[in-house]
């Protein structure tokens, strides 16, 4: 049975993704379907569930181990579904694998801006006119919560050469599925604050298109990021938010997913406040708590500076709680850390409920 549409279904391997979805694989089943290295789909390999299919397949493939599956019925805005997954903490990363459409891309990076705590990762336009920004990216905005790749990559299906046993069974995917998974692999070998760069994807044969060096040179500080063939090594070679340089501090890809990562992790391990009185005592174990964490970041490289006071600075006291912020019932701390030169620091605030 499939699960109900616009229900978020977690899975965390291919084998459970197939068995989960079962119903939309036709006649093939589980063994089918795993019994090859790479995975095999639909009879028509360029339908969009096989697309799909195909994305999660790359995820795990490249390095994934968890991810939210939803299913959106025909007459179901893409907007409303993704409310779905608001109230899903763990998800870091949002993908939609093959949809160009500017209203739904649109939708998935307002879902990443709302909540600040998750990255889109987009795909470029399949078939642009001409190698430049504006055709391939179309008419989506710009964004530092987003990420967009191209061009589409070429992966081996076994259904398509059983199908068509001239062909050499492969079949052009948008990146995005196999893209998350790098993110993934990256985030787990590396800490988030290394770029998804310089990475190959796994499973990928060539290219639809093959770009040049000056070719990616002018569209990587725009934001377009170029996945490239190196000596048969297919390799995600930009790593710029969806922008590039006019994002500024968050030009980078791992600069915004590492704020992100920052934020919510202090934000979760302050949450004790609820239970404590507003009082100095208070504020001193959250300056406390937060600052062993930062400093177990710097001491990790993942914060610029020489020594800690470069690095980051965390402050809670009277000054950042006045008598109207603890009658509110709120404890505030401000966090300052270099996430991008030492000693320059981006500067945020995490609020919490206080006990009496």
């Amino acid at each position: 049975t499939l699960p109900e549409a616009g229900t978020p279904k977690l899975v965390t391997n291919w084998s459970q993704f197939v068995t989960t979805f079962a119903d939309l694989f036709g006649d093939k089943t589980l063994e089918d379907l795993t019994e090859v290295d790479e995975a095999s789909f639909d009879a028509n390999p360029l339908n969009a569930w096989s697309r799909f299919a195909q994305a999660v397949y790359g995820f795990f493939n490249n390095g994934g181990t968890r991810c939210y599956v939803i299913r959106i019925s025909a007459n179901t805005e893409l907007a409303a579904a993704l409310n779905s997954f608001a109230a899903i903490d763990e998800i870091t990363m949002v993908a939609i694998p093959g949809i160009t459409s500017q209203a739904e891309q649109q939708a998935v990076i307002d879902h990443c801006e709302n909540l600040q705590d998750r990255f889109a990762i987009l795909d470029g336009q399949q078939n642009p006119t001409t190698f430049d920004r504006d055709s391939i990216k179309g008419s989506t905005r710009d964004s530092n919560y987003a990420a967009l790749y191209f061009p589409w990559i070429t992966v081996f299906d076994p259904a398509q050469q059983i199908l068509d046993p001239s062909s050499n069974g492969s079949i052009i995917l948008p990146p995005s599925g196999h893209m998350a998974g790098v993110y993934a692999r990256v985030d787990g070998e590396r800490g988030v604050f290394k770029a998804p760069a310089n990475e190959v994807i796994r499973g990928a044969l060539d290219l639809e298109y093959n770009l040049t060096k000056a070719e990616q040179d002018g569209l990587n500080p725009l934001g377009i990021n170029i996945i490239r063939s190196f000596k048969g090594n297919i390799k995600v070679w930009g790593a710029r938010t969806l922008g590039g340089d006019d994002n500024g501090e968050y030009k980078y890809i791992s600069t915004r997913r590492y704020f992100n990562f920052l934020r919510e992790s202090i934000d979760e391990g302050t949450q004790f406040a609820v239970f404590e009185p507003n009082n100095l005592a208070l504020w001193q174990r959250i300056k406390r708590t937060v600052g062993d964490f930062l400093l177990n970041q710097w001491r990790d490289g993942a914060l610029f500076g020489a020594t800690p006071e470069q690095a980051f600075f965390v402050k809670c006291d009277a000054e950042t709680n006045p008598k109207e912020v603890r009658e509110a019932g709120q404890v505030v701390a401000l966090i300052g850390v270099a996430i991008v030169k030492p000693a320059e620091f981006v500067i945020f605030r995490i609020q919490q409920m206080a006990g009496e």
